[in-house]
């Protein structure tokens, strides 16, 4: 009978491709992960890795027993992690990824809370605005918007992604814009993908009190770019020109009216902000917890209708 350790040590290397990184994912040495692996290769009589100093790569045989045994062994490990949870209580270290800013404005402030009604899970939350490999980097969930949704992960949606354009009241008084096409003469304050280090091309949208949707191509005459839509904000509260950015960052200055909104009747629609977590018959109870308690608190405070556009 194979232990836990060198199973675990075997499917990691082969998500990592590496014993480094594998060891670094366990919480092991590197050479602890390739001894597990060396001593299961050898009471299976068979090679699982070919090895080389860059990179591990799986033999058929590898392949095969990682295929035969990576699912049942995920849902192993949540049933002896929820059976070993504090008095019945969820329990373990959460693993979250989310945006930075969306994390300290609407996530973070919960923290408190969630820790006080499950005080036997450990928050472990990244602040980064890039994608993440959920599974591949063992995240228990991540946050955000546009992600790809590969093979064994599930999204739970939280609200819109709209983007809308604002701008200080005083720039909007002596610079009023009254259709898309009055924004090829605007200062625009323009928003960098921290992915690709392109400003996208965005198509206006405008709906109707009947529905009917129109679309128009957004030109806004670049006077900046910036890499932040929380940096876009601030700018554009100086007086320095329109700046389209995702409603959540704008809603704060909305409120304290620093900013106001350009052409209200028309916004950027990008999909939606989701909660993604990989797809478990038996989902570990800090999950489940974590996944429930964010969705009931963004339904409790109306964020998907303070998040819409229209």
């Amino acid at each position: 009978m194979e232990t836990f350790g060198s199973i675990e040590s075997f499917i990691r290397s082969a998500e990592a491709g590496s014993f480094a990184e594998a060891a670094r994912r366990l919480g092991l040495t590197s050479a602890a992960v390739g001894k597990n692996v060396a001593g299961l290769e050898a009471r299976l009589g068979v090679r699982l890795f070919l090895r080389s100093t860059r990179r591990l790569t799986l033999t058929e045989a590898g392949r095969r027993f990682l295929d035969e045994v990576g699912g049942s062994f995920g849902v192993i490990q949540n049933a002896v992690a929820n059976l070993a949870s504090a008095e019945g209580q969820p329990a373990g270290t959460l693993k979250v990824s989310m945006g930075l800013m969306f994390g300290r404005l609407y996530v973070l402030p919960l923290l408190g809370e969630f820790l006080q009604q499950y005080p036997a899970i450990v928050a472990d939350w990244h602040f980064d605005n890039r994608q993440v490999d959920l599974i591949g980097q063992g995240f228990d969930a991540a946050i955000g918007g546009g992600f790809e949704l590969p093979p064994g992960v599930v999204a739970r949606k939280l609200g819109p992604a709209h983007r809308i354009l604002v701008a200080a009241p005083e720039y909007q008084r002596k610079n009023p814009v009254e259709h898309p096409d009055d924004l090829e003469n605007a200062a625009g304050i323009l928003i960098r993908s921290p992915q690709t280090g392109r400003v996208r091309s965005w198509p206006l949208t405008h709906r109707s009190p009947h529905q009917n949707q129109e679309q128009s191509p957004l030109r806004l005459k670049p006077r900046m770019t910036l890499s932040d839509s929380e940096a876009a904000c601030a700018a554009a509260e100086q007086g320095l020109g329109i700046a389209l950015v995702s409603l959540p960052f704008a809603l704060p200055y909305l409120e304290r009216q620093r900013l106001v909104r350009v052409l209200p009747d028309w916004y950027v629609d990008d999909g939606n902000i989701s909660l993604y977590y990989a797809e478990h018959k038996l989902l570990p109870g800090k999950t489940r917890a974590f996944v429930d308690f964010l969705l009931e608190r963004f339904k409790a405070q109306g964020l998907a209708q303070r998040f819409s556009a229209v």
